[in-house]
């Protein structure tokens, strides 16, 4: 099968004379003008997608609006649903006489019903595939519900709903709530001026069900409004398990534990991804608004517990705060480099999953600088650093892998595109800056610095304005189909940093 879609190989000016000059330039670089640019072209338009790895190998991805495809590649999609609807093939009961989903939601404001953020997991004490989805009417009235199917392209069959928000005091009675928490509770806690509080409790949204160490299963769930929230599930049945209230833990019997957010900062799309290496929980959630100008981005956190603490780079909680920006280490936003042949924008509602070999991918929706909302699924590999934080390689997944030789410092030299993700919340674009790597380890050009790798891996460590930025070498191809040498990697000021260095060829090290 085809991995890529390469278009004309056009190209910026070169600085021919400036890399003449330059005694690290290799004799495997391509000059910039002679980068063939391109991008990935998935096939199919997947929002908030989260991946199955089936049996055979095939991947599974679902995304909001009952969209659904396969891939043998991670990069090439064929859809097989989408569209909120009772032809949809992917639900067999969703939209019978009684529409039980959507009973206490009720239609949208577009007169339609509303399916979002679907997470489907195969339940080994069930033996079922089971699908977590939202239902919603507003944002802040959600509610979130699960159904079971005996293969991953369903027919899926709705079971019950699990839990709700956006209640009043007269509504309330149309949810769990009272069943969970009592007769006698405190409804001014959850419900004020006649509405829901949602400045400090979630919008059932975005639920994503994982595993544990353990072999405990969990839901991490929730939005702008009251944030981020993880409840333990019951495996025989899928039903959430409620625990005790712990206010100094900000746990809440019905909602579970606020693992971070509230107060209406803009956090959505949790997946929580555990690596058995590092030991840790990687909770990635998306910033911002998800238009193609509204400073969409994927962050992350991490813990050594399942339920927290997560924190950043800097060692930072975010729980309410007034300005969330500088919280959590922004793996990506809006970015170009040389061999695109168009902006990226936006990314998020991402996921993650770890294959069958072992190699660790973030999932996400991408849209791009063409003045419209088209977005496409993208597959990013994941790489830990020496620090324990995740990075993402710059490019969507060809098939590479981590070289068993490594590195030496003088493989790096050369000319290198970099960018800084930085940690703003904005429609600005990200533009890889060209400098040199020298074999002494000093760095020049558009920024000033120095670099180190330890020999014989794949570890690099970038100086630059006295932040030591920890990163991963990646040799993989490019979405027009380059040759290329990169790095990925990450600050204690939970910024990341992308190099990329065009080659005319792989390397040995990356062959072997």
């Amino acid at each position: 099968m085809e991995r890529r879609k390469t278009l004309c190989a056009v190209g910026a000016v070169a600085l021919a004379a400036v890399l003449a000059g330059c005694g690290d330039v290799t004799d495997n670089e391509v000059p910039v003008d002679q980068v063939k640019k391109g991008s990935v072209h998935a096939g199919a338009a997947i929002h908030d997608p989260q991946l199955l790895v089936g049996e055979d190998g095939t991947y599974y991805l679902f995304g909001s609006h009952m969209a659904a495809g396969t891939s043998e590649d991670l990069v090439n999609w064929d859809s097989f649903a989408d569209g909120v609807r009772k032809s949809n093939p992917l639900f067999d009961n969703l939209f019978d006489e009684e529409k039980a989903a959507f009973s206490y939601v009720g239609k949208n404001e577009d007169g339609g019903y509303s399916v979002w953020a679907p997470n489907v997991i195969y339940n080994k004490a069930m033996g079922k595939y089971v699908m977590y989805f939202c239902t919603t009417s507003s944002y802040i009235k959600s509610n979130l519900c699960f159904a079971t199917a005996d293969d991953p392209k369903g027919p899926y069959t709705y079971q019950d709903t699990i839990l709700y928000s956006g209640f009043t005091s007269q509504t309330a009675k149309q949810t769990d709530f009272y069943d969970v928490m009592g007769e006698d509770v405190k409804i001014t806690d959850y419900v004020k001026h006649g509405g829901f509080n949602n400045i400090d409790w979630p919008n059932c949204i975005d639920p994503a069900v994982f595993y544990d160490a353990d072999g405990k299963m969990w839901m991490v769930y929730g939005s702008w409004s009251g944030g981020i929230f993880l409840l333990e599930l019951d495996e025989e049945t899928g039903y959430p398990i409620h625990p005790e209230t712990d206010e100094a833990d900000n746990v809440n019997k019905y909602y579970g534990k606020r693992l971070c957010g509230g107060g209406h900062n803009s956090i959505e799309g949790p997946y929580i991804q555990y690596d058995e290496k590092s030991g840790y929980y990687y909770l990635l959630v998306s910033y911002g608004g998800l238009n193609r100008d509204g400073g969409y981005q994927i962050r992350e956190f991490r813990s050594d517990q399942v339920d927290g603490t997560y924190v950043d780079a800097k060692g930072q909680e975010m729980q309410k705060v007034l300005d969330h920006s500088g919280y959590g280490v922004k793996m990506m936003g809006n970015y170009t480099l040389p061999s695109l042949d168009v902006s990226y924008m936006a990314p998020g509602g991402q996921s993650a999953f770890t294959d069958t070999d072992g190699k660790m991918y973030v999932v996400y929706h991408q849209r791009f600088d063409d003045g419209t909302e088209g977005h496409e699924p993208r597959v990013h590999q994941l790489f830990v650093n020496e620090d324990g934080w995740l990075v993402a390689a710059p490019f969507a997944a060809s098939g590479e892998t981590l070289s068993e030789k490594g590195y030496r410092q003088k493989d790096l030299t050369g000319t290198y595109y970099i960018l800084n993700h930085g940690t703003g919340i904005n429609a600005k674009v990200k533009k890889g800056k060209e400098v040199t790597l020298h074999a002494d380890g000093n760095i020049d050009g558009s920024l000033e610095g120095s670099f180190s790798v330890e020999d014989g891996s794949n570890y690099v460590t970038v100086t630059e304005d006295g932040v030591d930025y920890k990163g991963v070498i990646i040799e993989m191809d490019d979405e027009a189909g380059n040759p290329v040498l990169c790095f990925s990697a990450v600050g204690d000021n939970n910024e990341t940093i992308w190099g990329v260095h065009y080659l005319k060829e792989h390397t040995a090290s990356y062959m072997q």
